[in-house]
C-alpha cells in the first residue's frame, strides 16, 4: 500500500538560532483512512515544508471496528482450548532456523525482548498476542498450565524461562505459554512462535532435539488453516534451510507461506535477485527487513531500516512495498484478516457438527441407575436385545445389525462349514476306493472263513470293515463340533458384549456367563456326536433307495471284472490293469495270489461303496439337524441360564449395575465438559456473525 506523509507544522512556526523548523508531526494517511500520527524530528532529512513523500507504513494502525472482534473471537476460541476438540483455527506460524533472526522480527513486532536461550526452554511454543492499546504504559501476561501472570516489560525474558521450566518439569509435551501485550503502537496479531531448528544438541539439550523440534513444527503447520511465517536469512542460500523443506512438505504450491528477509544489511549484494527470483516457491511473497543492532532502541532501528532500504544502492532496488518491519506488520495484520474471514464458517459448521456428536453420544450413554428395580429392568432389556440379534443372525439370517462384517453373519457361516465338513468327508482317504483294491475285503474274509455254503456273503466281515471305516474318521465329526462351538462361543460372547458394553460391571461376568452356558452346550453336543459315531458302527442299515440304485449298478459289472482280471492276470508282462466305471483304471496285480476271493471281495467292495456314501451322507444330515436344534434351543431356552448366572444364588448379582464405572464416569463428565465448552464457542462465533450481518445491513 503507498502512504503519504504530509508535514504539520505548528501555527506559530519558530526558528531556532541555526533556522530549523520546529514540527509537531506528520500525518500518515492511505487513499481513503487518516491511520496515525507520528512524532518526528524537525531536522529528519526526509520532511520539507509542503511535501508529500512515500513512505514505509507504521507498524500500528488503527484496526478497523469491522476486523478487531474477529481477532477477538479466534484468540477466545483458542482461549477455550477449541483446538483439543478437533476445532482447527486460523493461526500464523513462526519458523526459522537457528540464527535466522526469527527472535529479532517476533522482538520488532512486539517492541519488547524475548528469550534467546539455547536450552531445553527451546521445546515450547511460543503463542504471542499483540494488542494496540490507548493505555501508556504497556500491559503484558503470561497464560500456561491454566494460570495468568502479569509481568513487567523488563522481566518478560525470566518470566517465559520460568514457565518453560515449569512447563518441561511437567513433562508436558502438548503446554504452550501464551504470552498477550497490550500496548500503544503494536499491531493487533496473534502469532505462534515455534522453536528454531537446530540438529546439533548444545547446552544439556537431548540428543534427538531436531526430531522434537520437528515433531513440534509439523504439527501446527499440517493444517489447512495455518499460515506459515518463514523466517529466512539474507546471509544463507534458501533453498538449504530446513524450515523451507519443512514448510514445502505440507505447503507444496507455497499459498499460505510468507517469508521474511533478515539481515538484509549483512547480505545486500544478491538479495534484490533471492526475491525476485522465489527459487523456493513462496506464494505469498517475501518481506526483507533489517534486525535491530545492539542497543538500539526500536524507534532507532525502524529509522535506519528506512534509510538503508532507500539509500543503498543494491538494497534500494527492492520494490518499498516488500521492505521493512512496518510492512511485515501490515501484511500479517491483511494476511490474518483474510484468513480468519475465510475460515469463520466452517469454524462455525464444525463447532455445530461437534456440539450435536457429543450432545447425541452423551443421549445414547445409559443413564445412572439407582434402584434395584431399575437394573432389573435394564438388565433384561439386555438379555432380551442379545437374544433378538443371535435369533437374527443363527436362525433367521438377517445381518442389518452387522451389514459388512460377514464373519458375523451365522447361518451363511454355518452352510459354509457343512459343506467344508461334507467336502473332507468325501475326500478322506476312506473314501478312496482305488488304493490296494479289495486287499482289506479280501483279508476280512478269510479271517471270517467258517463251515458254510461258499456263495453267502459273511456279515459279520462286512459289520468289520465297517466300523474300521467309521473308527477311522470318527475325530472329523468331533473337531467339526468343536468348529462349529468355537464360532458359536464367539458370537454369544460377541453379542453379549455389544449389549451390555454400556454397564461395565456386566462386562467380564457376561462374557464368563455366556463361555460357561456354550461349554456346557459344547460338551452336550461332543457326546451326541459320539453317540452317533457308535450308532454307525453298530449296525448297517439305511431305508434310502439310493442305497440299492447304487449297489445294483455296481453290482452289475462283477462279472465282467472279474474276468477282466483273470485276462489281466495271465498276460506275460504288464500293465495288469482293470477299468472299472466308478473307479476308473485299477491296478490288479496284487490280487495274483487271493483269485479265489475276488468274487467275493468285489461283493463287499461294491456294498459298502454305496453304503459308505449314505453313512457320510448321514453324518453330515445329522450334524446340521443337530446343529440347528442346539441353536434353537441356545437363543429362545438355555439364555435364561445366563440370567440365572449373574444374579447369583442370592439375586444380589444384579446390585452390581447401581454402580458405575470409573470409565463411563469419566467418558460422562469428559462429554459435558465438551458440551460446555462447544456451547461457549457457539455463543463467540453467534455473536461475531450477528455483528457481520449487521455490516453488511
Amino acid at each position: 500500500m503507498s502512504v503519504k506523509v504530509s508535514v504539520v507544522y505548528d501555527e506559530d512556526v519558530a526558528s531556532t538560532s541555526n533556522g530549523a523548523l520546529v514540527v509537531s508531526g506528520m500525518v500518515v494517511y492511505d487513499d481513503s483512512q487518516l491511520l496515525t500520527i507520528l512524532p518526528i524530528k524537525a531536522e529528519d532529512p526526509l520532511m520539507a515544508r509542503g511535501e508529500e513523500v512515500a513512505v514505509q507504513a507504521p507498524i500500528v494502525s488503527q484496526y478497523n471496528d469491522q476486523i478487531r472482534p474477529l481477532l477477538d473471537a479466534i484468540d477466545r476460541l483458542k482461549l477455550l482450548m477449541v483446538m483439543k476438540e478437533g476445532i482447527q483455527l486460523p493461526t500464523i506460524v513462526v519458523v526459522g532456523d537457528q540464527s535466522s533472526g526469527k527472535s529479532s522480527v517476533l522482538e520488532s513486532l512486539a517492541g519488547i525482548s524475548l528469550p534467546r536461550s539455547q536450552g531445553i526452554c527451546t521445546k515450547v511454543p511460543l503463542i504471542m498476542r499483540l494488542q494496540s492499546h490507548q493505555s501508556p504504559t504497556p500491559e503484558l501476561h503470561l497464560e500456561y498450565n491454566g494460570k495468568t501472570v502479569s509481568v513487567e516489560e523488563s522481566h518478560i525474558t525470566t518470566a517465559i524461562n520460568l514457565a518453560t521450566d515449569e512447563i518441561t518439569g511437567h513433562v508436558r509435551d502438548d503446554s504452550e505459554i501464551q504470552k498477550e501485550l497490550q500496548e500503544d503502537g503494536v499491531p493487533d496479531l496473534t502469532m505462534v512462535d515455534l522453536p528454531g531448528i537446530t540438529r546439533v544438541p548444545v547446552q544439556g539439550q537431548p540428543e534427538n532435539i531436531y526430531e522434537q523440534i520437528r515433531d513440534i513444527i509439523m504439527e501446527y503447520i499440517i493444517p489447512e488453516e495455518s499460515i506459515i511465517l518463514n523466517v529466512l536469512s539474507a546471509t544463507v542460500d534458501f533453498s538449504t534451510c530446513e524450515s523451507i523443506r519443512m514448510s514445502q512438505k505440507v505447503d507444496k504450491t507455497g499459498e499460505r507461506t510468507r517469508a521474511v528477509v533478515t539481515k538484509a544489511d549483512r547480505a545486500p549484494e544478491d538479495l534484490f535477485e533471492k526475491v525476485t527470483a522465489d527459487d523456493v516457491n513462496i506464494g505469498l511473497g517475501y518481506v526483507c527487513v533489517r534486525n535491530r543492532i545492539g542497543d538500539e532502541s526500536y524507534e532507532e532501528a525502524r529509522r535506519e531500516e528506512a534509510r538503508l532500504f532507500q539509500t543503498h544502492p543494491h538494497l534500494s532496488m527492492i520494490d518499498k512495498s516488500i521492505v521493512g518491519v512496518p510492512v511485515l506488520a501490515q501484511k500479517l495484520v491483511q494476511i490474518q484478516a483474510n484468513i480468519i474471514a475465510r475460515c469463520l464458517p466452517v469454524i462455525v459448521k464444525n463447532i455445530s457438527e461437534k456440539l450435536n456428536a457429543n450432545v447425541s453420544e452423551l443421549e445414547r450413554m445409559p443413564k445412572a441407575l439407582t434402584s434395584v428395580a431399575d437394573a432389573m429392568t435394564a438388565f433384561m432389556r439386555i438379555i432380551e436385545a442379545a437374544k433378538e440379534s443371535l435369533r437374527k443372525l443363527l436362525l433367521r439370517g438377517e445381518f442389518d445389525e452387522y451389514p459388512d462384517d460377514t464373519s458375523k453373519h451365522g447361518t451363511a457361516r454355518f452352510v459354509e462349514m457343512l459343506n467344508h465338513f461334507s467336502d473332507e468327508l468325501r475326500k478322506s482317504k476312506e473314501s478312496d476306493s482305488t488304493k490296494d483294491f479289495l486287499i482289506e475285503e479280501i483279508k476280512v474274509l478269510e479271517d471270517a472263513k467258517g463251515i458254510g455254503l461258499p456263495n453267502f456273503l459273511p456279515r459279520n466281515a462286512f459289520l468289520r470293515i465297517l466300523q474300521r471305516k467309521v473308527d477311522r474318521i470318527s475325530i472329523m465329526p468331533i473337531e467339526f463340533a468343536e468348529k462349529i462351538w468355537d464360532y458359536i462361543d464367539g458370537m454369544v460372547t460377541s453379542v453379549m458384549i455389544r449389549h451390555s458394553e454400556i454397564y461395565y460391571q456386566l462386562k467380564g461376568s457376561t462374557k464368563r456367563a455366556a463361555h460357561n452356558l456354550i461349554g456346557k452346550m459344547r460338551e452336550q453336543s461332543m457326546n451326541r456326536m459320539k453317540e452317533i459315531v457308535q450308532m454307525e458302527k453298530l449296525t448297517d442299515y439305511t431305508c434310502n433307495p439310493d442305497y440299492m440304485v447304487e449297489c445294483t449298478k455296481l453290482m452289475a459289472q462283477q462279472e465282467n471284472f472279474v474276468r477282466n482280471v483273470n485276462a489281466a492276470l495271465k498276460k506275460t508282462y504288464g500293465p495288469y490293469r482293470v477299468s472299472l466305471e466308478g473307479f476308473g483304471d485299477i491296478e490288479v496285480e496284487h490280487l495274483r495270489q487271493h483269485c479265489n476271493f475276488v468274487h467275493q471281495a468285489f461283493d463287499l467292495k461294491m456294498r459298502m461303496t454305496a453304503y459308505w456314501k449314505i453313512v457320510l451322507q448321514r453324518l453330515v444330515d445329522s450334524m446340521a439337524l443337530h446343529l440347528q436344534y442346539s441353536v434353537h434351543s441356545l437363543v429362545n431356552n438355555d439364555m435364561e441360564e445366563i440370567v440365572h448366572e449373574l444374579m447369583g444364588p442370592d439375586g444380589r448379582g444384579i446390585e452390581r449395575m447401581l454402580v458405575e464405572s470409573p470409565a463411563i464416569a469419566k467418558k460422562r463428565e469428559k462429554l459435558k465438559k465438551s458440551i460446555k465448552l462447544m456451547k461457549e464457542s457457539k455463543d463467540v462465533v453467534a455473536k461475531i456473525m450477528d455483528r457481520i450481518a449487521g455490516y453488511d445491513d
